[in-house]
């Protein structure tokens, strides 16, 4: 019953205005799954949510909550909070979140532990995050990670090298940051004794 709650149909003026993010999250959705060779039914299973409920995701009949996306990304394995990023914010103004100090929404993979904030609002252009950068060797990550618009990273703790498939490693240490185009292969790596902490804002365009 929970799952039925987490999703909307669209209709009417809602589609309209939302139309444009709801399909870039379905198409990401369903290029990951078939990337992966996965099908629905398997695909749903390991987000824990229904076979139908995905095939609507995946074919913009549905909304999908911030609770069914994040299992989504959590199942489809990405290496980036990309599929929080909605391609463009609701003309709505006065919004305000906050995170408190180790009560962002955490997500773990091999490489990162990222802590996403202020994720109350769910429709918006800019996602800022906390990752703990885990990794050590490029290896570790198997292949580029590339999404849509741009990314500010700034380095809290120790020191990192940004590998990026157009320019030469960038060695960064704390208080240093960084801009750069997204849909640029990338990939950070910890060049520290312990694990280097930074600050990630990613921006879709």
């Amino acid at each position: 019953m929970a799952e039925m709650e987490d999703i909307q149909p669209l209709r009417g003026l809602e589609a309209a205005e939302i139309a444009q993010d709801s399909a870039g999250l379905a198409r990401l959705i369903r290029e990951t799954r078939r990337t992966r060779g996965w099908t629905l039914e398997e695909t749903a299973k390991r987000a824990g949510i229904g076979r139908s409920t995905l095939s609507k995701i995946e074919n913009d009949q549905t909304r999908a909550g911030f609770d069914i996306i994040r299992r989504l990304t959590e199942a489809l394995d990405l290496q980036t909070p990309q599929l929080f990023v909605q391609s463009k914010s609701r003309e709505i103004a006065g919004r305000r979140d906050v995170t408190r100090k180790d009560h962002g929404e955490m997500r773990k993979t091999e490489t990162y532990e990222h802590e996403l904030l202020c994720t109350e609002i769910t429709s918006k252009s800019m996602l800022p995050y906390l990752s703990r950068i885990r990794a050590r060797d490029m290896s570790q990550f198997g292949e580029w990670v590339r999404h849509r618009g741009e990314e500010f990273m700034y380095v809290l703790e120790g020191d990192v090298e940004l590998h990026t498939e157009h320019y030469r490693p960038l060695r960064l240490g704390t208080g240093d940051s960084v801009y750069y185009d997204a849909s640029m292969g990338h990939c950070c790596v910890s060049v520290s004794e312990e694990d280097a902490l930074v600050l990630w804002v990613s921006q879709d365009m």
